[in-house]
């Protein structure tokens, strides 16, 4: 009789799981069985504001493979509107209930992967009404494309909370029309870089006509016939016709601690570097539901991103089917758009280089994206974290108008090799006028940390 594995989530760490399982073992050795409580499978949740505001046109551009194509093409039995409710390890089984017609089955495992993601932040005021929403899923970002085309169509929004995919939401609200106003009760939005850097991405979101009010905390919602009216600070109320919360997320382990699976110190559910659940026999998880390594601090971390839900779960799926792969960990890069910004960081902050122990200096970096003389040159600021004494690169932050984000790759290269900024000022980098100054932004502060750190 075939092995059964069971997949317990359908997006990016638990369909990588399946498809690399499904490469590697033969239909007749190997059942698969994918439950997903949404009506998606294998989506981009990282396109999703860009699908509201509309520049992405077409919600199924944001699709890789339907569940129509992974049961036809790939011969995995998936399950949408489905949703585990419970797992027994003893039995080796998943209870899972029909969210459309009712109804609960029980199915058996021989293997078993959770990847049930993240859920958004949801503060004991936010309670569900019309036109307040969380954006995690593609189910999320369809009730909020409803919600602005109907009528009477909402003319402001609040957005509570200044992370990714805060800022993202607030920038795709001022595009389609709505004025908004962005809370954030630390001192900057944008806090997943230092507060000089994030100062920038404030001063453009203001250019862009949002409001921000910093140091504001939020303490509920009113309502007029069961629709959002406003949202209640202590600095006074403001009168919203939509709320997006952008409080970040949290590892989605309930069910994973209900069953008794390990869950860490950051909440995430505990796995080995081959991604498999200690103590726990044929159990594998992987993707925003997980705690994963920092390379850089030596540190459990929950950084939940698509790059690293894949690559776990394409591990995963390589074990389960017979072979050998290890996840080494993450250094936190991570890159985004905000107005007519575009916003780099890799490995740590200030704040977590300091909380790790380390000693340090940073330095900022003022260049251009091209040689000065080129048209279409634009500023760039450029920050790096090296350890005292020995120069090794901490962390790097980059915020500029055009060719700015992805210079962070060269940087989380040299991260995750160990490389000293000393190393860096040598490095090869390409040149040509309408690319490159003579000397890269990146070159330019690695010369300057290594100034900081002989002084």
């Amino acid at each position: 009789m075939a092995q059964r594995l069971i997949v317990i989530g359908g997006d990016a760490a638990g369909m990588a799981a399946a498809s690399q399982a499904r490469r590697r073992r033969g239909r007749d050795d190997l059942e698969i069985l994918a439950f997903e409580r949404g009506h998606f499978t294998s989506y981009s949740a990282c396109g999703i504001p860009y699908w509201i505001s509309g520049t992405v046109e077409e919600r199924d551009d944001l699709i890789v493979r339907s569940p129509a194509t992974f049961r036809e093409e790939h011969q995995i039995d998936v399950r949408t509107r489905t949703e585990v409710t419970g797992i027994d390890l003893d039995r080796r089984e998943v209870v899972a209930r029909d969210l459309d017609r009712g109804g609960e089955v029980r199915e058996r495992f021989d293997t078993l992967v959770y990847a049930t993601g993240a859920v958004p932040t949801k503060p004991d005021w936010a309670r569900d009404m019309g036109g307040v929403f969380g954006v995690q899923t593609l189910d999320d970002g369809a009730a909020v494309r409803d919600w602005l085309d109907a009528e009477p169509k909402p003319r402001r929004a609040v957005v509570v909370g200044g992370g990714y995919i805060g800022v993202e939401m607030a920038e795709a609200l001022v595009q389609r029309g709505l004025s908004v106003t962005l809370v954030e009760q630390g001192e900057q939005p944008m806090s997943t870089v230092d507060p000089d850097m994030a100062s920038l991405v404030a001063t453009a979101m203001r250019g862009l006509g949002i409001e921000i009010r910093t140091g504001v905390r939020v303490s509920g919602i009113e309502e007029r016939d069961g629709r959002v009216a406003a949202v209640v600070t202590d600095a006074g109320s403001l009168p919203t016709d939509v709320v997006v919360l952008g409080l970040g997320v949290r590892p989605n382990t309930a069910l994973a601690a209900a069953a008794g699976l390990p869950v860490g110190t950051t909440g995430g559910v505990r796995v080995d570097r081959r991604m498999r659940v200690p103590g726990m026999p044929d159990v594998w998880a992987a993707g925003d539901c997980v705690e994963t390594l920092h390379r850089v601090s030596g540190m459990a971390v929950h950084v939940p991103l698509g790059t690293h839900a894949n690559k776990q779960g394409r591990v995963v799926g390589i074990n389960i089917g017979g072979g050998y792969a290890t996840f080494p960990g993450v250094i936190g890069t991570a890159v985004t758009k905000v107005c007519d910004l575009e916003v780099g960081r890799t490995g740590l902050r200030e704040r977590e280089a300091a909380s790790a122990g380390f000693e340090f200096v940073t330095v900022r970096a003022e260049s251009t994206s091209r040689a000065g003389y080129y048209p279409g040159a634009r500023p760039m600021t450029v920050k790096l974290i090296a350890e005292r004494p020995t120069g090794r690169l901490l962390g790097a932050q980059i915020v500029g108008r055009s060719e700015a984000a992805k210079r962070i790759d060269a940087l989380a290269v040299a991260l995750w090799n160990g490389m000293t900024v000393d190393d860096m000022t040598a490095l090869d980098l390409g040149y040509a006028p309408p690319y490159a100054p003579v000397w890269d932004p990146v070159l330019i502060a690695a010369r300057k940390a290594v100034d900081a750190l002989a002084s």
